[in-house]
């Protein structure tokens, strides 16, 4: 086998396969094509694993500057000592709700929101939070999939037409309502006038600055995916809105950001190669579950 497809596929088969504590699903099985179906463009852009891994990264980055959300993660998860696993878990959920027939996607949202249910707490400001709070749900959903879109706007399909874009958000915002979620905007441009009227309420501290650490060291030093975990970080860091990035004490020069995207395109098309036999079988499986529905 090519090298470079060994060493993605183990990184998918680390992300993607189950653990006992997850939630099992079967994209050959169930009565529907899951929450969006073929033809959506949540099966475009989340299931393109490449611009998936950089806008997960940005996402959790962006995430975390809301300080509920990052009090949920930080005094009720071990994800300093575990990141990766805390992006497998992400990983898999999107996947799952995305792909999975309806009845297998509602029984991870259920899971997810018995979890949200027992999390809770206090700033050090004296302020409760929740994690099943809508607001701060609807929080970590628009960062989530914004990233996840802005990614692949770059290193995917930089002509995707803003319909498409206006109803990727318009469909997400179905799974952000079964979450729970305050309502969430559903074009382009109201997610990204959003993030922007959130902005007074965005921290960047000690925590903040954890997480960053934990990300970058995601990668054991001197591994073989040292190198990919430091330029798919770098690619995350620069997909942030410029405000987001400054945040976290990034602002990478225009040199910088033009090698990082050069570098990033080249690894997202490779890895996107190396994959290719593994998205055909997924595609087909899909395929076929969907000419069994329609008889």
């Amino acid at each position: 086998m090519n090298p470079l497809r060994s060493f993605v596929e183990s990184q998918v088969d680390a992300l993607f396969s189950p653990t006992s504590d997850d939630a099992p699903f079967d994209i050959t099985q169930g009565a529907d094509n899951g929450l969006y179906g073929p033809g959506s463009v949540a099966w475009a852009v989340h299931g393109d694993f490449a611009t998936m891994m950089i806008g997960g990264i940005a996402a959790l980055l962006l995430q975390m500057l809301h300080p509920h959300a990052m009090a949920g993660v930080w005094d009720h998860s071990n994800f300093r000592a575990d990141m990766l696993g805390r992006l497998r878990r992400t990983a898999r959920f999107v996947g799952g709700t995305t792909y999975a027939p309806s009845e297998q996607a509602e029984a991870m949202i259920a899971r997810v929101r018995r979890i949200h249910a027992a999390v809770g707490g206090t700033l050090a400001d004296g302020t409760p939070y929740r994690a099943d709070d809508p607001a701060t749900l609807a929080w970590v959903h628009v960062a989530g999939e914004w990233s996840f879109l802005a990614a692949y706007k770059r290193y995917a399909d930089p002509t995707i037409p803003r319909y498409r874009e206006d109803a990727f958000f318009a469909e997400t915002a179905r799974l952000a309502a079964k979450l729970g979620s305050a309502p969430v905007p559903t074009t382009r441009a109201a997610a990204e006038a959003y993030l922007t009227a959130m902005r007074p309420q965005l921290r960047a501290d000690d925590r903040t600055r954890a997480v960053m650490g934990a990300l970058r060291s995601a990668a054991p030093a001197g591994s073989a995916s040292a190198p990919v975990q430091a330029l798919l970080m770098a690619a995350a860091i620069d997909l942030l809105p410029p405000w987001a990035a400054a945040m976290h004490g990034a602002r990478p020069g225009t040199l910088s950001r033009s090698l990082t995207r050069a570098s990033a395109g080249t690894l997202a098309a490779a890895i996107r190669a190396g994959l290719a036999p593994r998205v055909a079988r997924r595609n087909a499986a899909l395929a076929v579950r969907a000419a069994r529905l329609r008889g």
